[in-house]
């Protein structure tokens, strides 16, 4: 619940400083201090980075990658699925038949077959942060590590009315009323979270059967409580009057007033990111035609995707989407039972509209170039065909798909054995991975945080870049 001026308590100028603004999710009082701001300096090695912006699609629930982008048809039928491969537009490239949209792209792609790490928890915190020591460990807490996200925001990035990292359509297992660990500031601290959007999804039926039978969501994302009449003051809202309308007026109010004076850089630039309006705008899916939403889908992914690419063309540096699960509406890419199914009829037509839609844009845009666009999940599922007709967890080996923003084209790192069950050459970690991610945009991969005992972190946990992707 966005919330300014709520409370009688006031100053001398009216505001109540301790009140002045407070966002659920969203924490905006921080200090920016000048050990801080020099560390901060520090991380940029003075490169700009091929890639101004980054969105991961988190399939979140860990896709089957040997039904996906490592297909074995040579292996028995309990590995290689019910799925045939189908060619791509990158010569001698098989991908699977459900995907051909997507096929038309891989010669401009780079597809990591060997992502692994041994964090077993459908969390993303170990492909957002590196991270991947020990035990899963859940929910979300303040003693992880901060995400590439958040690294965006303490480093400054970005422009000063908007956030530096957006997570949509809501915080990852928010569908569950749980918080899952990845898209936070961890040990930095809620300050450098990022800005969470909101959504309420609609279903227009029940699942056909108990579990792994999905249901689309449908709806949209919005910016924290503009869903919902925002309690902006004491006084109760004009009802009559557009809440936006009253937004912006007693936003101008607050700018107006002397303790916005007295807010450090980085209460003000909070201040300025939530009230802006090129912020709000970015959410505002209603100037979109009907030709471009049909060709996204009509579906909450679709709209999700949409204001996805409209924060990149505003330049906001890291969006994090994740394909969440709701109730008992489906179970995203947690596929234990009805795996092929559940590929074949709902995630594999999803994934196959939203991400052409949005490569097409940012190339139309001329933004493509500039824009890491990043698939994968936070594990990939056994190479054997459970009794269930599914596939179980398996972070041993994964893959990631990569296109525009300084990685090569038409490039295959890495190669997995008869079942897709293990890197068999190039294994790429979790925390290379991430540092991977640093260095196409500019930041220095090694550059290090305190944790809250004040130790020196690397913001990669240690990885180095994989240079053999990026072009």
């Amino acid at each position: 619940m966005l919330k300014i001026l709520g409370r009688r308590k006031q100053l001398c100028d009216g505001i109540t400083r301790r009140d002045l603004m407070q966002v659920g999710g969203l924490s905006l009082f921080g200090s920016m201090t000048l050990p801080r701001l020099l560390r901060a300096a520090e991380g940029s090695d003075g490169q700009q980075g091929t890639a101004k912006s980054v969105v991961l699609f988190n399939l979140l629930g860990g896709p089957a990658h040997m039904d996906m982008f490592d297909m074995k048809p040579k292996a028995p039928a309990k590995v290689r699925g019910e799925f045939k491969p189908i060619s791509t537009s990158l010569p001698g490239l098989q991908i699977c038949e459900h995907m051909p949209n997507i096929a038309r792209w891989m010669h401009k792609a780079t597809l990591i077959r060997t992502v692994t790490h041994k964090y077993n928890s459908h969390d993303p915190l170990a492909i957002m942060t590196g991270w991947d020591d020990g035990n899963a460990r859940l929910p979300a807490q303040p003693t992880d590590p901060p995400d590439i996200g958040a690294i965006c925001e303490y480093l400054g990035r970005g422009s000063r009315d908007l956030p530096a990292s957006v997570c949509l359509p809501n915080f990852p297992g928010a569908g569950q009323s749980y918080r899952r660990g990845g898209p936070y500031g961890g040990f930095l601290g809620s300050q450098y979270d990022p800005l969470f959007a909101v959504c309420d999804p609609k279903f227009k039926k029940e699942p056909t059967g108990k579990d792994y039978y999905p249901v689309m969501p449908h709806g949209a994302p919005k910016m924290p409580a503009l869903d919902s009449l925002p309690s902006m003051s004491a006084d109760r809202f004009d009802r009559r009057r557009s809440i936006l309308t009253q937004l912006d007026q007693q936003f101008e109010l607050v700018r107006g007033s002397r303790s916005i004076d007295r807010l450090d850089g980085f209460q003000r630039r909070a201040f300025e990111m939530l009230t802006s309006s090129r912020t709000r705008d970015a959410f505002d899916l209603s100037g979109e035609s009907k030709a471009t939403r049909e060709r996204y889908g009509d579906n909450l992914w679709g709209s999700t995707m949409m204001v996805a690419r409209r924060l990149l063309e505003r330049r906001v540096p890291f969006v994090s989407v994740h394909q969440d699960i709701y109730k008992h509406y489906g179970h995203a890419y947690d596929m234990h039972t009805n795996n092929f199914g559940m590929l074949k009829d709902f995630n594999l037509p999803i994934l196959d509209q939203v991400i052409p839609a949005l490569l097409e844009d940012l190339e139309a845009r001329g933004l493509l170039e500039s824009t890491l666009v990043i698939v994968m999940g936070e594990m990939g599922r056994t190479p054997s065909v459970n009794s269930r007709a599914g596939r179980d967890h398996w972070p041993q080996c994964g893959f990631s798909l990569m296109i525009g923003g300084g990685v090569r084209r038409g490039h295959v790192h890495g190669r997995t054995d008869k079942q897709a069950a293990y890197p068999e050459s190039h294994p790429v970690k979790v925390a290379d991975f991430v540092a991977t991610i640093y260095q196409l945009m500019g930041i220095d991969p090694h550059m290090t945080v305190n944790d809250r005992q004040g130790r020196p972190i690397p913001i990669a946990q240690g990885g180095d870049p994989v240079f053999d992707v990026i072009g």
